[in-house]
């Protein structure tokens, strides 16, 4: 077994590809950050990003799968979700050793896992769309802090802007300390001092009207809540509850 570290990053995971096939490498595990296990009879290798060796690897991805494919491919790794660089090495393995498209070969197992977390992080990504909700700050930003499971920012901000054209917007995901930042003209990635200390509770930065704006939002709800017809199970199916502290009518 030979185990490859590499520092997370896309360009990193394809240079860890190259670095596979260069040392004809089999049996590997792959993980982000420093090797810290003492296990004996084990192989480390220290993958060092090299773009140039990333792009020999891109460039053969590109010939062997669609644009569609590739992109697919580049969000399941950027979502950041636990344990799955394997199934991504796995799955770019196969697409090199096949003499055709794989993108739908769904008996194999790292396609049709691959096909399973894009599913995931594309419901995340709907969620998100729905869930925001927005808190006019003094400065005249509307502030919004949320916590998806996977990092999805990068695939709201086009959503966002498009929707959002005249308004300064900021979109905080606690968990990864990062958020979007429109500014009128394009969105940027940022972070957030008070962000960082009290993430979920800006109410010093609020205007002054902000929290009738929020009691009418509340109101509005209410009014148009029937509950003869409540159905506590299919609303938390929609809307779990680990989205509720994030939105004003529950609050």
């Amino acid at each position: 077994m030979t185990t490859l570290i590499y520092d997370g990053s896309f360009e990193g995971l394809l240079t860890a590809v190259f670095e596979i096939y260069e040392h004809k490498l089999q049996n590997i595990k792959i993980q982000k950050g420093e090797w810290l296990s003492m296990a004996l009879f084990e192989d480390v290798i220290k993958v060092v990003t090299d773009e140039s060796r990333a792009g020999r690897v891109l460039q053969g991805l590109q010939q062997k799968l669609s644009p569609a494919g590739l992109q697919r491919l580049y969000a399941a790794h950027m979502a950041g979700m636990e344990d799955e660089d394997g199934m991504l090495i796995g799955y770019i393995r196969y697409v090199f050793d096949s003499n055709q498209n794989v993108e739908e070969d769904y008996g194999n197992k790292y396609v049709l896992r691959l096909a399973e977390v894009i599913r995931m992080i594309r419901r995340e990504k709907h969620r998100m769309e729905a869930f925001v909700r927005f808190q006019k700050l003094q400065d005249e930003t509307f502030y919004s802090a949320i916590e998806p499971d996977f990092n999805i920012l990068p695939l709201v901000a086009k959503h966002f802007k498009n929707r959002y054209t005249d308004q300064k917007w900021i979109i905080y995901d606690m968990r990864r300390n990062y958020g979007l930042f429109y500014n009128l003209f394009e969105v940027e990635f940022i972070t957030l001092d008070f962000a960082t200390a009290r993430p979920d509770n800006v109410i010093s930065s609020y205007t002054e009207d902000e929290g009738l704006y929020q009691n009418l939002w509340k109101n509005y709800f209410k009014s148009v809540n029937i509950p003869a017809r409540k159905n506590t199970k299919l609303h938390m199916r929609h809307i779990p509850k680990r989205y509720w502290r994030f939105l004003t009518e529950k609050i």
